[in-house]
Formats: C-alpha cells, sequence, structure tokens
C-alpha cells in the first residue's frame, strides 16, 4: 500500500499562527499535527511527485508538435487518458481534460442548456408538443446538497432568465436525494439531471444507478413523442479513490473527474459518453483544437500526467485502500462513541437505509460552547474542517447540508466532519481522541 506521509505535519510559528482550523497559537514547533481533512484535499502520491517532476523535465515539448519533444508529451496524455478511462469504465475518447471539477461541472451544464436550445429550433413536432416546449425555457434538475460548482451555475442560469430549475431535497430519513421525487420533478422541457454520486460532508452516497435506469425508461418514451432527450450528470469527486466507479453501472451520461481528492495535481477530466456523437457537448471556450475541439488550449502535459499516475494507483489498489479506510474510520466512531458517551456525541453521517463513503465521518460532540469551529480552535493535533472547504467563510452558521438532512439545527453547529486517507492510522486517531478530549474540557 502506498505511504502518503501527510498524517505528521510539523509547521512552524508562523505557519501554526495562521493555521484556522488547526490550532489555538500556542503550540511550539514540535507540535504532531494530524490532518483528517482529505475530503478537502488530498497530498501528491509519491509516484504522482515522481510522474509530474519527470513529465516537466522529459515531455517540455507542445504536445501538438510533431518533433520528438512534442510527441512524447502527447504519448504521456494518451497514456494519461486511457489510465482515467479504465479507472471509470470507459473509452480514452470519453475522457475530456480540464482544469478541474468546477470547470468540468460548468462545461456539462452549460452543454445541456445549449443543447436544449439548438435541438428544438429544428425539432419536427406536433402541434401538442410544439405547444409544451417551443418558446420555453430549458429545465434542469439538481439536489439541494450539490457543491457550488453546480448549484451556483444552474442559479444563475436562472436568475439571466436562461433556465428554470427544480433543487430536489434529500430525505431527512436516508440523507439521499429520491429518485421518485427526482422523477415528479421532470417537465416536457426538462434537459439535464445532475445529482452528486457522493456528499462531500455527510459521505452518503446516491442512488445513481437506480436514476439512470428510471431516466432511460422515462427517455424512450420521450423521445417517442417528440420530447427532447434528459441527460445525467454526476460529479464524482468524493467517490474516486475511495470505491470503484463505473460509469457502464451508473449509467450516466457525464461523470466529473477531480483529481486533487485523489492524490493527484489539481486539473480535472470530464467523463462524456461519446461526446458530440451520443452525447452533445459544446465548447465553453474558443481557441486551438485540442481535446478535439471540446476544450482549447495547450494541454499542462505535467499535470495530466500526474493525473494518469493518480489514475493508475487507483486501478491498482482501490480495494485496498477502501478497506484501510474504513477500518480506520470505523475504530474513529467507536473511540468517538466510547470517549464521548456520557458528553453524548451524535453520528449526523447514520442514516437508515443509507450507504456512506469508506472514509468519512460526520459527528457532534453534543453541549453548549461546543460548536464546531471554536472547538477545532482549541484542537492542538487535529487538523480538520466543519464541512465543506468551500463554506469556510460561514462562521458558526450550521451546515445548510446537514439542517436539510433534518439535523437539528444546535446539533448541526456543534458538527464536525473528519475523513480520513490511506495512511491514516488507529495511533493517529487516538492522538486525535486525546486532543479533542482536552479541548472538550477547555471550553467546559
Amino acid at each position: 500500500m502506498e505511504k502518503i506521509q501527510m498524517k505528521k505535519v510539523q509547521l512552524n510559528k508562523d505557519e501554526e499562527t495562521n493555521e484556522k482550523n488547526g490550532c489555538d497559537g500556542k503550540e511550539n514547533n514540535s507540535t504532531r499535527k494530524i490532518y483528517l481533512d482529505y475530503n478537502a484535499t488530498t497530498p501528491l502520491a509519491p509516484e504522482v511527485v515522481q510522474t509530474v517532476t519527470a513529465a516537466m523535465s522529459e515531455a517540455w515539448g507542445n504536445p501538438s508538435s510533431s518533433y520528438i519533444a512534442g510527441r512524447r508529451a502527447k504519448e504521456i496524455i494518451n497514456e494519461a487518458r486511457e489510465s482515467l478511462a479504465r479507472m471509470v469504465g470507459g473509452h480514452p475518447q470519453d475522457i475530456i481534460f480540464t482544469s478541474g471539477g468546477t470547470e468540468a461541472n460548468n462545461l456539462v451544464i452549460h452543454t445541456a442548456v445549449k443543447y436544449f436550445k439548438e435541438n428544438n429550433k429544428h425539432r419536427p413536432v406536433g402541434p401538442e408538443v410544439q405547444k409544451r416546449i417551443l418558446g420555453t425555457s430549458p429545465h434542469l434538475i439538481t439536489s439541494c446538497i450539490e457543491h457550488d460548482s453546480v448549484r451556483l451555475p444552474v442559479e444563475q442560469l436562472v436568475k439571466e432568465h436562461d433556465a428554470e430549475a427544480t433543487f430536489v431535497p434529500v430525505s431527512k430519513a436516508t440523507g439521499q436525494v429520491e429518485v421518485d421525487d427526482v422523477l415528479a420533478a421532470i417537465r416536457p422541457t426538462t434537459c439535464m439531471v445532475s445529482v452528486m454520486l457522493a456528499n462531500n460532508e455527510t459521505g452518503i452516497i446516491m442512488p445513481i444507478s437506480e436514476l439512470s435506469q428510471q431516466i432511460q425508461v422515462v427517455n424512450q418514451k420521450r423521445v417517442a413523442s417528440g420530447l427532447p432527450r434528459i441527460l445525467v450528470h454526476t460529479d464524482a469527486a468524493q467517490m474516486i479513490g475511495k470505491g470503484r466507479v463505473d460509469v457502464q453501472e451508473l449509467g450516466v451520461d457525464y461523470l466529473t473527474i477531480v483529481g486533487h481528492k485523489f492524490y493527484a495535481p489539481r486539473i480535472g477530466a470530464l467523463y462524456v459518453r461519446g461526446p458530440g456523437v451520443t452525447t452533445p457537448l459544446y465548447p465553453m471556450l474558443f481557441g486551438g483544437g485540442q481535446e478535439r475541439n471540446f476544450r482549447p488550449g495547450t494541454e499542462n502535459t505535467p499535470m495530466i500526467a500526474g493525473l494518469g499516475k493518480a489514475a493508475e494507483l487507483v486501478n491498482q489498489h482501490c480495494e485496498e485502500y477502501e478497506a484501510h479506510m474504513r477500518k480506520v474510520r470505523d475504530y474513529l466512531e467507536e473511540r468517538l462513541h466510547a470517549v464521548f458517551e456520557n458528553q453524548g456525541v451524535h453520528f449526523n453521517c447514520r442514516l437508515k437505509g443509507s450507504k456512506r463513503l469508506c472514509n468519512t465521518s460526520n459527528f457532534s460532540i453534543l453541549g453548549p460552547g461546543l460548536q464546531g469551529r471554536l472547538l477545532l480552535s482549541h484542537c492542538r493535533t487535529l487538523l480538520a474542517s466543519v464541512g465543506a472547504a468551500c463554506h469556510s467563510e460561514n462562521g458558526d452558521q450550521p451546515s445548510a447540508i446537514l439542517l436539510s438532512c433534518g439535523i437539528p439545527y444546535n446539533v448541526a453547529q456543534n458538527a464536525l466532519r473528519l475523513s480520513v486517507g490511506r495512511d491514516t492510522s488507529k495511533e493517529d486517531v487516538d492522538l486525535i481522541i486525546e486532543d479533542l478530549k482536552l479541548a472538550v474540557a477547555q471550553l467546559q
């Protein structure tokens, strides 16, 4: 198993003072830090660092050039594309490299809206269907717990009157998006459903396969009656590297890949089932012919090489990674329950009937004055967060995702999200449990 030496971080005094989530400014240079925020980002795997470094020195040529340095860069990009395709069960031609998950998600949403508008201009339909869809705005369906890179583009389209949208709630019983709720939200003008594969805060895994199967049935009827096909997208940022991802099993048209969530560089990719042929894809940028004109711009060969290497590691070791992280996560929750049973601890991610990521634990230590951010500010060892890093500016406001899952306000306000990594050990867990005990004692 690859060892990622990230759990023991030595911070100098300036870094300690500036660390928002993991210190109170009193520790000395020898204080050991344990990182348990792997859902926010991961370090580069050593093999990935080596691959990126080698590509920087050996594959510096322009991949579009015909001389040897350019050809070598092109070969590396193609090899990475093949590794990513294997990782998600697709074909190399289905992989489009992007700057990251945000661009990939925006590209899908942009495509769905444009495809609806372009397709309906020339669609030969009867007067009844024409009355239902022509001259109307495209309709998007997503969930109320999506990442901002899905939620905000959709909201912006609605604000600009370029689309209509339905944000489906999650079940308070399971924390999942219910397939029936999505189906009930479908309109004649619905052009896309976008639901994340696993939630970044709770770790709850969504029923994407079932959803895709049901939409496929709906699409057969829609096509027969002249209505536009509904495209299906899932953001797999949190799932990749923590469990097998297979686009054939999921049945999606688009799947977002985010490198920095699985020990790769901070770039990404988009899986598209037959881009431009089986499934529409419209570029947002215009320039060169890179990525078959879907995403122009000279490719970042070293980062793509690193992404490919990280995908190769997942292909080889995914089950091993998953088993280790689940074992450590379960031990963490056992220790939390044992130590804080009298105090009271609520596991916000344990929802009946749901599966969750192998590495994620979202919990609240109950009691007044134990708000998540305040508790973390008194921890000397633990580096973690209360939820999504993108929402770190929200102060003591509880997570909207937890509230939507039915977690009471005062419980959600105390929430901590700990996410373990490939190298997290039981010894690390023991240390952070002691750290939390001391922090709780200081606040009571």
